[in-house]
C-alpha cells in the first residue's frame, strides 16, 4: 500500500510543479524569488523524489532497527545526491522487489526522470547564480562610467537606452534588472539588442543589487520604467530611502497615477529625496505637450480658417482615454489666442464620457463659460463631448461631416490598427466635404510609424496623416532627459519659485509647461509686444499681453479642475484642495495688483 501511496504523491508534486511553473513563466505580474519556474520546479521535484525514495530505503531497512524519521532523513540526503549528480540507480532498482511488476515499472521510469531533470535543475540554479555574480564584477569593471540602470527591459527602457547610444559618449554603461531569457520571441529579440548595446543584464529585481560603489565622480540615473506603475512608484521609494544613492544620483519614475505625485512630494518634505534629482515622468502628458510645442504652430494656428478677419480652429478629438482627455483639456487653453476662436468636439464609445469630462473640469464645461465668446477678458472656447458614439457608424459619419469646417483632428484610441484605420477614414470623409485638416494619429510601434510615412493611395495621392507617439520617439534623450520645453518652463518656474518645487509638485511642473508653451505659441502668432520683454512694450501692448494670458489661465485653470471659490484663504485667495481660486474671474473683475502680474 505505502509503494501505491507515495508514488501518488510524487506524481501530484510533479504534476503540480509543472502547472505551476508553466503558469508563472506565463504571468506578466511582478514574482518573487520562490515563484519563479525553476524554484517551483526544483521544489516539486524534491517532494516528488523523497517521496519516491521513502518506500525504497523502508524496503532496503526492514531488516535493521532504522526509525522512520531515520528513514525520511537518509531519503532527504539521497535527494540531495540527486541533485549533485551522485545518485546511484542500481541500489533503487536493486530495492524494488517490494513492489509489484507494473508499480516497480512506474517507479523504475520516474527514477530514470528524475536522475536527468534533477542535476538540469540543479546546474541551470547555479547557472543562474553566476550570471548575476558575473554581472555585478562586469558593473564593477565599469563604475567610472555614467550608469544608466532600468528597473525592466521592454519596449520602453530598450528604446530609451538605444538613444542614449546613440551619443558619442564612452563613458556611458546600461544595466537592466529583472531580465528574464523565456523563450518569447519578443523577449529573446529585446535581449539580444539589450546585448549589442553592451548592457549588463541582472535576472535580480533593481532592488536586490547594491549599486552602491559607483564611482562617486559620475552619474547614476535610475529609470523604474516597468509595466507594473505601483511597482515603478514603490522601487522608486525605495531607492530614495537608500542614503547610498544620493552623490549624482538621478531618479526617473514612469507613471500617470495620482498618487505617484503625492508620495513622491512626500519624500521630498521628509528629506528622503534630498541631493537626488527626482523626475516623475508622465507619458500621456509628456506626448501632448511635446505635440502642441513642436507642431502647434503649422498643424493647429496655420491650418486655422479665416472668416471675416477671425481665424477658426475647430478641432477634433477621437477617443477621450488618458491621450484625448489630456489633447481636449490642453487645446482649451493652448488656442487662447487673439484673433483666433477654437471649437472642440470630442468623441468616445462610452456614454459616460460627458460626465466623466465634467466630473474632471466642471468649471470648463458649464454653460456661464463654455460656447461664450463675448468677454475678451474671459476664455473663449466651445468645447462638445459626443458620448456613446461609435465611430464605425454612419451616426459618427454624419456627425463629423456636418461640423464646422474641421481644422485639426487627434486620434488616440489606444490601438495602433484602431488609431491608423480612423485615421485614413476621416481623411476620406474630410475629402468628400473638401475639408484639409491637419491629422495626427498616435501609433506607437516604431518601425511601423516609420513604415506609415507619406502614405499614399493606389493613384500616389498623399492622404497627409502626421503619426506620432512612437516608442522611439516618446522614449528617447531628447525627451525623457532633455526636453527643450521642459527647460524654459523651469526657466519661468524660478522667476518666482526654487527648482526643488518644480520637480517635487506636479501642480508647478504641469503650469510651468503649460506657462511655457503658450509663451513661445504667442511668439510665434506675432502677438503684438510678445517678442519684447515687459519693460520694452508700450501700454497697448502689455494690457493686451495681460489679458491674453489672464484668459489662457483662466482656461488652463478650469482644464486642471479649478473653480471659483470666492475669498477661501486669506492670504492666497485660494484653496488648492478644494481646487477653489478666487482669480477664476473675467479681466476686468481682477484687482490690479493681479492683473500687472500678468506681464507674460
Amino acid at each position: 500500500m505505502r509503494w501505491i501511496v507515495c508514488l501518488i504523491i510524487a506524481v501530484i508534486a510533479l504534476a503540480c510543479a509543472v502547472t505551476g511553473a508553466v503558469i508563472s513563466s506565463k504571468t506578466k505580474k511582478k514574482k518573487t524569488k520562490l515563484l519563479e519556474p525553476i524554484n517551483i520546479l526544483i521544489a516539486g521535484v524534491i517532494v516528488a523524489a523523497v517521496s519516491l525514495f521513502i518506500p525504497v530505503y523502508i524496503n532496503a531497512f526492514s531488516n535493521t532497527n532504522c526509525t522512520w524519521i531515520e528513514t525520511v532523513l537518509i531519503a532527504v540526503h539521497n535527494v540531495i545526491r540527486l541533485f549533485a549528480v551522485d545518485g546511484e540507480f542500481g541500489f533503487i532498482t536493486d530495492n524494488l522487489n517490494g513492489s509489484n511488476g507494473v508499480i516497480s515499472g512506474i517507479y523504475s521510469l520516474l527514477f530514470a526522470v528524475l536522475f536527468v531533470v534533477a542535476p538540469a535543475l540543479s546546474f541551470g540554479f547555479v547557472l543562474s547564480f553566476f550570471k548575476n555574480v558575473i554581472a555585478f564584477h562586469r558593473y564593477l569593471w565599469y563604475c567610472k562610467r555614467n550608469a544608466y540602470i532600468f528597473s525592466e527591459l521592454n519596449e520602453k527602457s530598450l528604446s530609451l537606452a538605444e538613444s542614449l547610444s546613440k551619443k558619442s559618449d564612452d563613458k556611458r554603461i546600461f544595466v537592466f534588472t529583472d531580465v528574464f531569457e523565456k523563450d518569447e520571441e519578443r523577449n529573446y529579440e529585446q535581449i539580444e539588442k539589450a546585448k549589442e548595446l553592451g548592457a549588463i543584464l541582472f535576472k535580480k529585481d533593481i532592488l536586490a543589487i547594491d549599486f552602491s560603489r559607483h564611482s562617486k565622480n559620475s552619474e547614476i540615473n535610475f529609470f523604474t520604467i516597468g509595466e507594473d506603475q505601483s511597482e515603478n512608484i514603490n522601487q522608486a521609494l525605495k531607492i530614495l530611502g537608500n542614503p547610498k544613492y544620493k552623490n549624482n544620483t538621478s531618479l526617473y519614475v514612469f507613471s500617470t497615477q495620482v498618487e505617484a505625485e503625492l508620495l513622491l512630494a512626500h519624500a521630498f518634505n521628509d528629506g528622503r529625496a534630498e541631493g537626488t534629482k527626482v523626475r516623475k515622468v508622465n507619458e500621456v502628458q509628456s506626448l501632448v505637450f511635446r505635440t502642441l510645442y513642436d507642431e502647434g504652430l503649422e498643424k493647429i494656428f496655420k491650418n486655422a480658417v479665416e472668416k471675416d478677419g477671425v481665424k477658426y480652429i475647430n478641432a477634433v478629438v477621437i477617443g477621450m482615454g488618458e491621450h484625448g482627455t489630456e489633447m481636449t483639456k490642453a487645446l482649451s487653453w493652448f488656442c487662447q489666442m487673439d484673433g483666433y476662436k477654437v471649437e472642440i468636439n470630442s468623441f468616445d464609445i462610452k456614454k459616460s464620457a460627458e460626465d466623466r469630462f465634467i466630473s474632471l473640469c466642471p468649471e470648463l464645461m458649464d454653460s456661464e463659460h463654455n460656447g461664450k465668446f463675448d468677454d475678451d477678458g474671459e476664455a473663449q472656447y466651445k468645447i462638445t463631448i459626443h458620448s456613446g458614439i461609435n465611430i464605425e457608424t454612419r451616426q459618427f459619419d454624419e456627425i463629423i461631416t456636418n461640423l464646422p469646417e474641421t481644422t485639426y483632428v487627434f486620434v488616440a484610441l489606444g490601438n495602433d490598427e484602431k488609431n491608423i484605420s480612423t485615421a485614413i477614414k476621416l481623411r476620406t470623409l474630410f475629402e468628400r466635404v473638401n475639408y484639409k485638416p491637419a491629422i495626427h494619429a498616435i501609433v506607437y510601434n516604431s518601425d511601423k510609424k516609420e513604415a506609415l510615412k507619406d502614405i499614399e493611395n493606389f493613384n500616389h495621392q498623399p492622404y497627409k496623416i502626421d503619426f506620432i507617439g512612437d516608442m522611439r520617439e516618446s522614449y528617447s534623450e531628447k525627451v525623457i532627459l532633455k526636453s527643450d520645453v521642459e527647460k524654459k518652463a523651469l526657466a519661468r518656474h524660478m522667476r518666482w519659485g526654487e527648482e526643488r518645487a518644480f520637480w517635487q509638485y506636479d501642480y508647478n511642473y504641469k503650469s510651468s509647461i503649460a506657462s511655457a508653451i503658450h509663451y513661445q505659441m504667442k511668439r510665434d502668432c506675432k502677438i503684438p509686444g510678445s517678442e519684447k520683454t515687459a519693460d520694452k512694450r508700450t501700454e497697448e501692448e502689455l494690457w493686451a499681453i495681460r489679458r491674453l494670458e489672464h484668459r489662457r489661465w483662466n482656461a488652463y485653470m478650469r482644464s486642471e479642475g479649478y473653480v471659483y471659490g470666492g475669498s477661501v484663504d486669506k492670504k492666497t485667495g485660494r484653496s488648492d484642495i478644494a481646487k477653489r481660486h478666487n482669480c477664476l474671474v473675467t479681466f476686468n473683475e481682477l484687482p490690479l495688483k493681479e492683473q500687472i502680474k500678468d506681464d507674460d
